[in-house]
C-alpha cells in the first residue's frame, strides 16, 4: 500500500512539474509576442481557485496531473489579440516553446541527478555464445572473451555494453576484450540495423558475471556533473532517432505505455532515491519534447504543420473551422489511444507484468 501511494505521488509530482515547464514554455513566449494569455492552469477543470493579475487568470484545478495555458483565438484570427493573428514565425514560437523547454529541461536534470548521491553497479559481463554467421563471429569474437571497453569507453555494466551498441548502429566500433588466455585484443564490429531473430545486434549472447557485482555509491563535482548531463541528453536523442528509425524500417515494433504503466515505472524508480527520479523524469521531458513536435493532430507539432502550411502558401491559411474540426478529431482519436494504453497497462499489471 505504501508503495503505491509512494508512486503515485511521485508521478504526479515528476508529470505535473514536466507538463507545467512546458506550458510555462507557451506561457513565457506568449507573452513576449503579444498573445493574450487567458488563464494559465496547474492541473485540469473543474477550478478549486484562481487568482486575476492583469488580463490572466492563474488557476489551481482539481485533476492534478499536469496543466494548461490557454490563450486567446488559437485558431480564430479574429479574436483580441489573437494567437492565430500573429505571424507565422511568432506562431511558430509560441506553439514550440514548450517543446523547446522540455528538449532543454533534461540538460539541467541529468547535471542535478550526477551531482546528488547515486548508485553505480558494475559487473564483468562476458561472451556466452558467438552467432554462426554473424558480424562477431567475422570479427573474431570467442566464448568467454570479457568485455572492457568499446571505443574507449569503459563499460561497468551490460546497460552500458547494450547502450553503446543501440546508439551505434550501422557503424564500426571498437570493442575492447579480454581473452580467456589473459591477452586483450579490439575487435571491430559494426552493429546491425536488422539482425536475424535472435541473433541480436552484433550476433552475441551475454553472460553476467553476478559474483563480480559492485556497487559504488558517489556523487560527481558540480562541472563535471554538467558535462556528464548534457552528454547523456545527446545520447538520448540518438537512442531515439534510433529507436524511431528502426521502427520505421521494421526492425522492431512500438513498446507504448499510458499515464498507468508511467506510475508503475516511477513508483519502481522511486525506491531506488532521488537521483534516478531525476534521471526518469529528464527522459520523460524529452519523450515529451519529441511527442509533441511530430505533425499529428491536436499536438503542438500538429499546429506547427498548419503554420507551415500556411507559409508555403504564402499566407493564405486553411479555415479556422477546418483546423479546429482535425484538432477536435485528433484530440479523440489521441483520448482513444491513451484510453487503450490505460487499459492494457492495467491488464498487464494485473497479470503480473
Amino acid at each position: 500500500m505504501l508503495t503505491a501511494i509512494i508512486a503515485i505521488i511521485s508521478f504526479i509530482i515528476i508529470f505535473t512539474g514536466i507538463i507545467m515547464a512546458h506550458e510555462l514554455g507557451h506561457f513565457v513566449a506568449a507573452k513576449l509576442s503579444g498573445v493574450k494569455v487567458e488563464e494559465f492552469g496547474i492541473g485540469y477543470p473543474p477550478r478549486i481557485f484562481g487568482v486575476k493579475r492583469g488580463e490572466t487568470i492563474y488557476s489551481i484545478n482539481w485533476l492534478p496531473i499536469g496543466g494548461f495555458t490557454k490563450m486567446s483565438g488559437e485558431e480564430d484570427p479574429s479574436a483580441t489579440r489573437s494567437l492565430a493573428s500573429k505571424s507565422c514565425a511568432k506562431r511558430a514560437l509560441v506553439l514550440g516553446a514548450g517543446a523547446i523547454v522540455n528538449a532543454l529541461l533534461p540538460f539541467i536534470l541529468f547535471s542535478v541527478a550526477y551531482m546528488l548521491p547515486h548508485d553505480i553497479i558494475s559487473n564483468q559481463i562476458s561472451i556466452q555464445e558467438v552467432a554462426i554467421d554473424s558480424p562477431a563471429e567475422y570479427a573474431g569474437f570467442m566464448p568467454g572473451d570479457a568485455i572492457l571497453a568499446v571505443n574507449g569507453k569503459t563499460i561497468a555494466n551490460y546497460d552500458d555494453f547494450r547502450r553503446f551498441v543501440e546508439m551505434n548502429l550501422g557503424k564500426e566500433i571498437t570493442i575492447l576484450v579480454q581473452t580467456e588466455h589473459g591477452t586483450q585484443a579490439n575487435r571491430i564490429v559494426t552493429p546491425r540495423w536488422k539482425p536475424p531473430e535472435e541473433q541480436g545486434r552484433i550476433g552475441i549472447v551475454i553472460a553476467i558475471d553476478e559474483d563480480s557485482e559492485e556497487v559504488m555509491h558517489r556523487s560527481e563535482p558540480f562541472f563535471k556533473s554538467i558535462s556528464m548531463g548534457v552528454r547523456e541528453t545527446f545520447e538520448m536523442v540518438v537512442l531515439y532517432k534510433n529507436a524511431l528509425l528502426g521502427m520505421i524500417i521494421g526492425n522492431s515494433s512500438a513498446q507504448l505505455t499510458g499515464p498507468v504503466g508511467i506510475a508503475q515505472i516511477t513508483g519502481e524508480v522511486a525506491q531506488y532515491g532521488i537521483s534516478p527520479l531525476l534521471e526518469l523524469a529528464g527522459f520523460l521531458s524529452l519523450s515529451l519534447a519529441i511527442m509533441n513536435l511530430l505533425p499529428l493532430p491536436a499536438l503542438d507539432g500538429g499546429r506547427l504543420t498548419f503554420v507551415f502550411i500556411e507559409w508555403i502558401r504564402r499566407g493564405k491559411r486553411i479555415s479556422p473551422q477546418t483546423e479546429g474540426k482535425v484538432h477536435f478529431v485528433g484530440f479523440v482519436m489521441l483520448l482513444g489511444l491513451m484510453l487503450i494504453l490505460t487499459f492494457q497497462d492495467i491488464v498487464r499489471i494485473i497479470s503480473g507484468g
